[in-house]
């Protein structure tokens, strides 16, 4: 915003100059984001044999929400407003989108490997609309349809590991349905929070939805505590632990919400595949994870659905542009 008004003293050169380096740096602060958010991934499976996800889970959004309420500090008479208003749709949508579903893929990650993980996590946009189809009312064509199958198909090739026979036999990893529970939820939580229309800027309201996360996720951990043999923190969980709440949490929502202001939800929520890149090549490097045949043959599955609900969008007729 700064760099555009002060470029307009200098003609109209300046000026355009100023934007396309402002959007060169939100395309970069949101490819960052993504490579921060796939470590996260890469943290989970890491520590998943000595932290339950749950606690994990917990002490991520705590955190990141702590490190993130002093900077919105100057918005808490409104933040307060509105949570008296709206206490139970903020702890709906934000224990779904930020709580439940990160406690679901963690939970996943300790059957799954992280690659897969990513990958299955690449389905969010197309569940995304399925749910609006169905919740909100938007409109879904045919080519849509389609292509959301094809991805589904995708999916199952790689939770049968391309072979017919695990199908038949029911023999699945159990890890990577629970990725897809965690999926679905974070479908829901977008969905929700259109639906919700929240008044309020991105970041106060992200820091209200991360409180109600951290009470959803209360519950989970305390349960933990009693029934798990796991230490919640101890050595290398404090180092993952650090991470995804950290540069893996709260300086990954930040910079998020920086990005979407910059290029708009739409441009921003795009870059999301890159997440599934990343985390391939950081579960490559850091775990020595490899790709699969499998792993291949899904993506490329998936991308093609992708292909179909993204580029071969419904068209609107003349009535319902009148309307």
């Amino acid at each position: 915003m700064a760099i555009n008004v002060l470029a307009v003293h200098s003609g109209v050169v300046g000026t355009e100059q100023a934007a396309g380096n402002s959007v060169a740096v939100a395309y970069s602060v949101a490819v960052l984001c993504w490579l921060l958010s796939a470590g996260v991934y890469i943290a989970a499976k890491w520590v998943s044999p000595e932290m339950p996800p749950w606690a994990f889970c917990f002490w991520r959004v705590l955190i990141a929400w702590a490190i993130l309420i002093p900077i919105v500090r100057g918005h808490f008479s409104s933040m307060t407003a509105l949570v008296r208003a709206r206490p139970l749709e903020l702890l709906l949508v934000g224990g779904i989108g930020l709580a439940i579903c990160q406690g679901l893929v963690f939970t996943g990650l300790e059957y799954a490997d992280a690659t897969t993980a990513g990958i299955i996590m690449a389905l969010i946009p197309i569940i995304t609309m399925i749910l609006a189809r169905f919740i909100l009312g938007e409109p879904m064509g045919t080519w849509q349809v389609i292509g959301s199958i094809i991805a589904f198909l995708g999916i199952v090739v790689i939770v049968v590991k391309g072979s017919p026979a695990l199908l038949m036999r029911l023999d699945v990893n159990p890890g990577e349905l629970w990725v897809v529970a965690g999926a679905f939820c974070f479908g829901l939580y977008a969905v929700l929070l259109r639906r919700a229309k929240f008044e309020s800027e991105r970041l106060p309201l992200l820091v209200l939805l991360l409180g109600a996360a951290v009470l959803t996720a209360l519950p989970f951990y305390l349960w933990e505590i009693v029934s798990d043999e796991r230490s919640a923190l101890d050595g290398s969980g404090l180092i993952a632990l650090a991470y995804v709440a950290i540069p893996g949490g709260a300086l990954m929502y930040y910079l998020f919400n920086w990005s979407v202001e910059a290029l708009g939800a739409a441009r921003a929520g795009v870059l999301l595949y890159l997440q599934t890149i990343f985390t391939a090549l950081l579960a490559y490097f850091i775990l020595g994870e490899h790709l699969q045949p499998y792993h291949l043959q899904g993506a490329a599955i998936i991308v093609v659905g992708l292909l179909f609900v993204i580029l071969l969008k419904p068209r609107t007729g003349p009535a319902a542009t009148k309307s």
